[in-house]
């Protein structure tokens, strides 16, 4: 009699295509054979491909999220460089503001006007637009981009404007 391996399933019943006489040793004519039943690992099979797509589907999903957060920082990076001004930034890793809320970004050049949103604005302007920035919201976050150059004096004056039209959430921007 053969020896089948551990853990494999056996039926029992007549052979194919054998009949009582060709085996003389079963008895009655039933002869043992084994039979692998593969139904359990198909069902492991699909399982596992069923697995696959979803997290295939889910490492999409993330890898386009990626994708529109670059950019649209490429974006605003596109934008300071259209507006012509080289601004050399300080460096710090400390961050304190919400990029959910409305924020007021100032470029504050060594020289010239300060910029928002790549266009100059004057100082006798300032004033207004912090003001009408406070009206629309009035937890807008003012961040000064100001070069290392700048003189300590100038931002700290237009802190102090911002303070008056009422904006009291002020940040400073630094270079990653």
């Amino acid at each position: 009699m053969k020896k089948l391996p551990k853990g494999a399933i056996v039926a029992i019943g007549n052979l194919p295509g054998s009949s009582d006489s060709a085996d003389p040793d079963a008895e009655g004519g039933d002869g043992i054979f084994a039979e692998i039943n593969i139904t359990p690992l198909t069902d492991v099979f699909l399982v596992l491909v069923i697995i696959f797509m979803i997290s295939a589907l889910s490492v999409q999903v993330e890898a386009r999220r990626e994708k529109k957060k670059v950019d649209t920082a490429t974006e605003k990076s596109e934008i300071e460089k259209k507006s012509g001004i080289k601004v050399n930034l300080p460096s710090g890793v400390s961050q304190e503001i919400d990029p959910s809320k409305d924020s007021l970004v100032l470029v504050i050049p060594v020289s010239g006007d300060v910029q928002v949103g790549g266009k100059a604005v004057g100082d006798a302007d300032l004033d207004a637009l912090f003001r009408a920035a406070f009206v629309k919201d009035k937890a807008t976050q003012v961040v000064l981009k100001a070069d290392k150059g700048v003189q300590h004096g100038r931002v700290v004056g237009i802190m102090e404007r911002a303070k008056q039209a009422g904006l009291t959430r002020l940040a400073i921007g630094t270079s990653g």
